[in-house]
């Protein structure tokens, strides 16, 4: 059922559990300044409501936890990406890492170092990293996939570990601050222990 949060004529309209495109534009633009100005901390449930001009009880509808709504921010910087099929798992690793590090180079990196920093003292964001992470891991492995059916991976690594690896190494990377590393030659050094004939 269609409610108003507000009738004062300043907060935004609820359509129920169905998110309203406006509304969710409205707090996750607003959860993204304050998570740019004010850092992990400032991103309170209370502070995003008041900003976007939205009821706190939709935030918690839409996103139970502060995890999910870092998450989301970031998703939506985001927007969807599908890895390269460039016919060589080399080059598909050397792409992503390319890709990635670029991406990382504006607010979406910013974002994104915050969401892992604030997971090692956070439950909520701890989970919310760990199942993107999940995804992550799987989104890999129909990279890995195709590679296996060309017969280049060795038989000695899970698939499931080497995607371990490839995020792990493009996350250091992020952490570290060193975004200005070569796709080719970090694909090289993973390549190196997982194709046959390396």
């Amino acid at each position: 059922m269609s409610q108003n949060i507000k009738t004062d004529g300043t907060s935004r309209r609820s359509i129920g559990a169905r998110q309203n495109p406006d509304t969710e534009s409205a707090i996750l633009d607003a959860a993204l300044d304050l998570l740019l100005t004010k850092g992990p901390k400032g991103l309170t449930m209370d502070a995003v409501a008041r900003k976007a001009k939205a009821g706190k009880a939709t935030i918690y509808r839409w996103w139970p936890t502060r995890g999910a709504l870092l998450l989301a921010i970031y998703g939506r910087i985001k927007g969807p990406h599908a890895h390269a099929d460039t016919g060589q798992l080399e080059t598909d690793i050397s792409a992503f890492f390319d890709h990635v590090f670029a991406f990382w180079q504006g607010d979406a990196g910013r974002v994104f170092a915050q969401i892992i920093a604030q997971a090692q003292g956070d439950a909520e964001v701890a989970e919310a990293l760990r199942q993107y992470r999940c995804d992550r891991i799987d989104d890999w492995l129909v990279v890995l996939k195709r590679a296996d059916a060309r017969g280049e991976l060795s038989n000695d690594i899970a698939p499931e570990q080497i995607a371990e690896v490839i995020i792990a190494l493009a996350w250091q990377h992020l952490l570290i601050d060193r975004l200005d590393a070569k796709g080719a030659d970090l694909a090289r050094i993973v390549a190196s222990g997982i194709l046959k004939g390396r």
